[in-house]
């Protein structure tokens, strides 16, 4: 067993290494005989949100001497956000050109890649833009909240061939890395269960009152912003606090269970459920929001063609109490992986008293720790590390073509789940994924906005 936990953190430690150099365990001497690597990369930065100047920027600009990237444009279509941008930008000695959308941006400027980090739904329709107007791109998550958007936007990276990192930025950290080399292996067992939860407790999460009272409607470009949502009039709070509202974002399942749902994905190589149930409701936060402040959602993974194998995820998120915070517990027969903790316990595990019961032998994890592997970073940015290095993944997969931590198939998977999730929410009807369409089914029929 000694051995055997060896032999593990050894090769955790090497798989993980390599995530610092964009997964391609190149050091940074030989880096800088990459073709091209002494050509600058011009970055714009598509929406200049919350998630964009408290962490996106950072990391990007924690990177960028080293990596030889700049940021030199901004789109939005918000005359304040680009006014702030510039300002927020000249006070870390940047200097961008500003564009009212996307169409001057890709028209005007002389940008190779881009940032987007806009409204939940337009991610996907913005990754489309970028990719055809022959741009990498760095997408927040969630990809995509529709499966036409889900399918077009798969399509046209895989057309162009550009490159495209989801911002699922756990597929860049350690500790994650070590934790599916662990169940990859087959030391961990079968997967039997995992649980899920993201709670918080507090009234403004998402909400955006001051900005909401002072926005115009002709300060923005309301038409754009729409882009192929149903038309309807001017609404502040669907602009700012789109979130809170449906076919804008799907809330919850959108914004933090496609995260954790990704590792699902990644460390059992399923790409999607077998089936989704789920339920959930408004019951405190009755501020006019339409998406749920509680939900839970029960997964069914496991291969179509044998029912007999696989394993359940639950998963459960509320705005209303934040006891139990944010966890991440996979269950064997042998025990538990704990990516709160980072560590691998027999806790729950097959006991000696139990398995003579069944003339079985015992079941037992060993005690062990997820290997850590020292992160790529610079000057302290205010930014999280794992943001960082996902961060350095992409830049460095733009210079050397090598597909990322986080490629555009991952965005599509983990889409198939929130839209699953969101069709179950909203209906009420078991849900379940046609292969032969690529179409979630709803009681049935396909679910649609």
């Amino acid at each position: 067993m000694k051995n055997s936990r060896r032999e593990f953190v050894k090769k955790a430690a090497l798989g993980t290494a390599g995530i610092t150099i964009g997964g391609l365990g190149l050091s940074a001497k030989s880096y800088g005989n990459i073709i091209g690597s002494n050509d600058r990369v011009n970055v714009g930065i598509v929406g200049f949100s919350d998630r964009t100047r408290s962490s996106l920027i950072g990391a990007l600009q924690s990177q960028s001497a080293d990596l030889n990237f700049a940021i030199t444009a901004v789109s939005d279509i918000w005359n304040r956000r680009r006014d702030e941008a510039k300002v927020f930008l000249a006070q870390r000695d940047i200097t961008v050109d500003l564009y009212r959308n996307n169409e001057e941006l890709y028209e005007k400027s002389n940008v190779d890649a881009v940032i987007i980090a806009t409204a939940d739904f337009q991610h996907a329709l913005h990754t489309i833009e970028a990719v055809e107007a022959g741009k990498d791109v760095f997408v927040e998550k969630p990809f995509a909240e529709t499966m036409e958007d889900n399918r077009k936007a798969r399509a046209a990276v895989e057309r162009t061939g550009k490159i495209v990192t989801i911002g699922s930025q756990r597929r860049s950290g350690p500790n994650y890395h070590a934790a599916n080399e662990f169940i990859r292996s087959g030391r961990f067992g079968d997967i039997v269960m995992v649980e899920m939860t993201w709670n918080v407790n507090q009234p403004g999460r998402w909400r955006r009152p001051a900005l909401v009272s002072e926005i115009r409607e002709q300060d923005t470009d309301w038409k754009r912003y729409l882009m192929n949502r149903p038309w309807e009039a001017w609404d502040p709070r669907k602009y700012l606090e789109y979130r809170l509202f449906w076919p804008y974002s799907s809330g919850i399942p959108g914004q933090w269970m496609a995260h954790q749902i990704d590792t699902v994905h990644w460390f059992s190589g399923y790409e999607y459920p077998r089936s989704v149930a789920a339920n959930g409701g408004i019951y405190l936060w009755k501020d006019g929001r339409e998406n749920f402040d509680t939900m839970t959602a029960v997964f069914d993974y496991g291969p179509k063609d044998d029912p007999s194998k696989g394993f359940q995820v639950v998963y459960s998120s509320r705005f209303t109490n934040s006891a139990g915070g944010v966890k991440e517990l996979y269950y064997s027969n042998a025990g538990t992986l704990n990516l709160d903790t980072n560590k691998i316990t027999p806790q729950g595990g097959l006991t000696e008293n139990h398995a003579r019961a069944m003339n079985m032998q015992p079941n037992q994890l060993p005690e062990m720790d997820l290997p850590a592997v020292e992160m790529v970073t610079a000057a302290d940015t205010g930014t999280d590390n794992m943001t960082v290095n996902h961060m350095r993944n992409w830049m460095e997969c733009v210079r050397s073509r090598r597909q990322p931590n986080a490629p555009v198939k991952a965005g599509y998977n983990h889409s198939v789940a929130n839209i699953m999730v969101t069709a179950a929410l909203r209906t009420g009807e078991y849900v379940t994924f046609d292969d032969s369409t690529q179409e979630v089914m709803a009681g049935g029929k396909v679910f649609h906005l």
